[in-house]
C-alpha cells in the first residue's frame, strides 16, 4: 500500500504547489539589472556593451560556420543600419519574422505562435524599452527556465556576414524586435550555435512556463480534431514538424520542407460544398514557401466556400502561411505540439466546469541511491524520490493527468547533452502502470487514470545524477453551484489557472481600470479578445465601440459610464447564455442567424416577438442579407431582454401604458 507520509520524509528537494512562477519572482540572468545598467549608460552618455555576451566569435560558437566566415562576422547596431529604427511597429506579428542563416526554425516557429497570444507575449517582450526614449543600446527579454522567469539583458549589436543578417531578419527593415529577442535567447542558451537545431517543444515551454504535449501524427489520437479545436479556443501555443533528420531543409514539390518546424496558427470547421471540412492553418518561419496542395492559397477548393467565409479565412499572400485539410496535415507532418499554462486542450468533451491543479517538485536523482545493475528498472529507482498524487472520483471521460519531467542543466552548461530520462507511474500495489523515457530535455505525457492514489518516480537510464523539475497536473471538476465562478465561453489564459480557471473575476481584473471598473473601451477590448476567440462567433464581425457603449448603458446600474465587478458578472452570465443559444440556433454553423433562426433563438431565451418586430430587428442589426452575427446578436438580445423586463415592471407597478408591449418594444428596439 502506498504511504504518502513516507514520501514526504524521503523528499529532500524543494516542493511547491501552484501555477507557474510569477514574474514578480523574476531572476536576473548573470546578475545583470536592466534598469540599473541603462541608467548608468545614460548618465555617462555611453552605449551598452555586454561583456557577458560580447560582439565576438565566442557568442556565435566555434562550429556554426567555417573559420574564414567566422572571421568575417561584423557586429552592427540598428542605429547604424537605419536612420529611424523601432523595436516594434504596429504590434508584434509572425509576419515580422524571416529566418536567417541559423537553423533555429524550432525557436522561430514557437515565436510565431507566441505573437498570436498577447498574454504570453507581454511576459517575454517588456514594453519599457525602445529606440525613441532612453535609448542606451541595451534591451532585455524574459524567458522561463526550470521553474523561474529569468530576465536576460543584451546589447543591440547584431551579427552580419557579408552584409547580411546572420540571424533572423525582420520583414520591415527598421523593426528589430525579432533579431534582438533571438539574441537574448541565444545568450540564455550559451551561443547562437546552440540555436542551430533544437526542439520546438523546448521553446514553447521557455516562452510560456507552460506544459507542452506532443502528439504523433503517424499514430494520432482518435480525438485529434477535438484536441485542435479545444487548443484553438483556449488560446494555446501550437506548432508542428516534418520528419527528415537526414534531409533537413529539403523542399518537396508540394511545398512542404523536410526536417523543418512550423507554427500552427489556426484550426477551423468550414462549410464546403454540401458538407463540412476541418482545415488547419500553418505558417513557415522562413517567411515564404507554402503548401501547394488542396486548400492552399490558389486551390480550387476555395471556389466552393461561401464568399464571406472565404474572405474571412483566406489570405492570398506569399508570406509562408497556408491552409490544408486535416487529412493532408496528418500525411505531411510528423508531430503536433500544444502548450499552455495548464493542459486545457485536453478538456474537450467534458460537460462539467473543469480546473487543473499542479504540484511542482525540484530534486536530484542519484545513481548512488539506485539498487541493482539496471538503473532503468523500477526497483532500481525505488530509493530515489517518489511523488504521490490523488486522482479525484469524477466522471471525466477524457484525459485527466499530465506528467512533465524536465532535466535541469547548470547555468554554465546550457549546451550540455540531455540524458535519457523519464518516469514510472505506480498504483497502490506499487505495480508499474505507465512508463515514459526519452532522450529530450522535457519528457511529458498525458493519461486517463481511474480514481485513486498514485506515485511518480523520476529516473534515468544512465549512471549519472541529474537535477529535475517534476510537474504533476490533475484535472478536477467543480460541482459547487453556489460558487462565484461562472463558466467562461472561452477560457482566459493569462491568469494562473489553478482552481480559478473559469472565473469571470479573472477576466474582469485583467481588463479593469485599476482593478475596480471597466469602461466602454476596455469592454470592447475584452469582448473582442476573449469572446470572439471562437471561429464561429468571430465570423459575424467584431464588437464596435458604439455597440459596447450601448451594452454598458444597459448594464450600468450606477449610471457612471463603467461596469463594476458585480455588473460585469451579470453581463458575463448573459454572454454565456447567449453564446449557447446562438450556437444551437445557428443550424448550419455559418456564424450568422437568418430571420427564422433569430426567431428560434429569441424563443429559446424565453422572450416573445411578433413578425413585425422580428423584421425590424433583422433590418436594424443584420447585414445586407439580414443575417445577424454573434456580436450584433448580443447587442440585440441585451436590449430586447432589458426593455421587456422594464415594460413588465412598469405594468406590474400600475403605470398607465397607452401602447401595447409589442408597440413599445418596437419603438425602443428601433430607435
Amino acid at each position: 500500500m502506498l504511504d504518502p507520509g513516507s514520501a514526504q520524509m524521503r523528499e529532500q528537494g524543494r516542493q511547491t504547489t501552484g501555477a507557474t512562477e510569477s514574474l514578480q519572482n523574476l531572476k536576473k540572468f548573470n546578475n545583470q539589472d536592466f534598469n540599473r545598467l541603462r541608467a548608468l549608460c545614460l548618465s555617462q552618455g555611453l552605449l551598452f556593451e555586454d561583456s557577458t555576451f560580447p560582439a565576438h566569435i565566442s557568442s556565435i560558437g566555434p562550429n556554426l560556420l567555417p573559420e574564414d566566415k567566422l572571421r568575417r562576422i561584423q557586429w552592427k547596431r540598428p542605429t547604424e543600419l537605419q536612420r529611424n529604427p523601432y523595436l516594434i511597429i504596429d504590434g508584434a506579428s509572425r509576419f515580422d519574422i524571416m529566418q536567417g542563416e541559423i537553423g533555429d526554425c524550432w525557436m522561430l516557429a514557437a515565436l510565431g505562435s507566441l505573437t498570436l497570444q498577447k498574454q504570453f507575449l507581454e511576459n517575454v517582450l517588456p514594453k519599457d524599452q525602445g529606440f525613441q526614449d532612453n535609448y542606451a543600446g541595451i534591451f532585455h527579454f524574459r524567458f522561463w527556465q526550470y521553474g523561474d522567469w529569468v530576465d536576460v539583458v543584451i546589447d543591440d549589436r547584431l551579427p552580419f556576414l557579408d552584409g547580411r543578417y546572420l540571424s533572423v531578419h525582420p520583414r520591415t527593415s527598421n523593426e528589430f524586435w525579432p533579431s534582438l529577442l533571438e539574441k537574448a535567447y541565444a545568450k540564455l542558451r550559451g551561443s547562437y550555435q546552440n540555436l542551430h537545431g533544437g526542439y520546438l517543444s523546448d521553446a514553447l515551454v521557455d516562452f510560456t512556463g507552460g506544459v507542452q504535449v506532443q502528439f504523433s501524427l503517424k499514430d494520432p489520437p482518435t480525438c485529434l480534431e477535438e484536441i485542435l479545436k479545444a487548443a484553438a479556443q483556449s488560446r494555446c501555443l501550437m506548432g508542428c514538424s516534418t520528419s527528415g533528420q537526414l534531409r533537413r531543409n529539403i523542399e518537396l514539390r508540394n511545398g512542404i520542407v523536410q526536417g523543418h518546424a512550423y507554427t500552427v496558427t489556426g484550426a477551423a470547421k468550414i462549410r464546403y460544398k454540401n458538407g463540412w471540412k476541418h482545415i488547419i492553418r500553418i505558417w513557415n518561419p522562413w517567411g515564404h514557401g507554402e503548401w501547394k496542395g488542396p486548400w492552399s492559397d490558389d486551390s480550387p477548393q476555395w471556389d466552393h466556400v461561401e464568399p464571406q467565409s472565404r474572405e474571412h479565412y483566406l489570405r492570398n499572400k506569399d508570406d509562408g502561411e497556408f491552409w490544408m485539410s486535416c487529412e493532408n496535415f496528418q500525411e505531411q507532418f510528423s508531430w503536433l505540439y500544444i502548450c499552455n499554462n495548464t493542459p486545457t486542450f485536453l478538456d474537450f468533451g467534458d460537460q462539467h466546469c473543469t480546473t487543473w491543479s499542479v504540484d511542482r517538485h525540484i530534486n536530484l536523482w542519484s545513481p548512488a541511491l539506485a539498487t541493482g545493475r539496471n538503473n532503468y528498472s523500477p526497483g532500481a529507482v525505488s530509493t530515489n524520490p517518489q511523488y504521490f498524487f490523488k486522482v479525484p472520483d469524477n466522471d471525466t471521460k477524457t484525459y485527466n493527468v499530465v506528467i512533465s519531467l524536465m532535466q535541469k542543466h547548470a547555468e554554465d552548461m546550457q549546451d550540455a547533452k540531455n540524458l535519457k530520462t523519464g518516469f514510472f507511474i505506480t498504483g497502490e500495489n506499487s505495480k508499474v502502470l505507465k512508463q515514459n523515457f526519452s532522450l529530450t530535455r522535457d519528457v511529458t505525457n498525458y493519461f486517463h487514470l481511474s480514481p485513486g492514489t498514485y506515485a511518480v518516480i523520476p529516473a534515468t537510464t544512465e549512471d549519472q545524477e541529474f537535477e529535475f523539475l517534476l510537474r504533476i497536473f490533475v484535472k478536477n471538476q467543480d460541482y459547487n453551484e453556489n460558487t462565484n465562478s461562472l463558466p467562461s465561453p472561452v477560457l482566459p489564459m493569462d491568469e494562473p489557472r489553478q482552481n480559478q480557471d473559469s472565473s469571470y473575476k479573472a477576466v474582469f481584473l485583467r481588463y479593469a481600470k485599476q482593478g475596480s471598473a471597466i469602461d466602454a473601451l476596455q469592454l470592447q477590448q475584452l469582448l473582442n479578445e476573449v469572446i470572439l476567440q471562437d471561429e464561429m462567433t468571430s465570423l459575424g464581425g467584431r464588437f464596435s465601440f458604439d455597440s459596447c457603449r450601448g451594452i454598458l448603458a444597459l448594464m450600468d446600474l450606477n449610471s457612471n459610464g463603467q461596469l463594476t465587478l458585480q455588473e460585469f458578472g451579470s453581463l458575463w452570465r448573459s454572454l454565456t447564455k447567449y453564446m449557447d443559444i446562438f450556437s444551437k440556433a445557428d443550424r448550419n454553423h455559418s456564424g450568422f442567424l437568418d430571420v427564422s433562426e433569430l426567431k428560434s433563438a429569441i424563443q429559446t431565451a424565453g422572450l416573445a416577438v411578433n413578425e413585425q418586430l422580428l423584421r425590424l430587428m433583422a433590418l436594424r442589426y443584420g447585414d445586407a442579407a439580414r443575417r445577424i452575427g454573434f456580436s450584433d446578436f448580443v447587442c440585440c438580445m441585451l436590449r430586447l431582454e432589458t426593455m421587456t423586463h422594464a415594460f413588465q415592471n412598469l405594468a406590474e407597478g400600475g403605470s398607465q401604458i397607452l401602447m401595447t408591449e409589442m408597440e413599445w418594444l418596437t419603438l425602443v428596439m428601433y430607435t
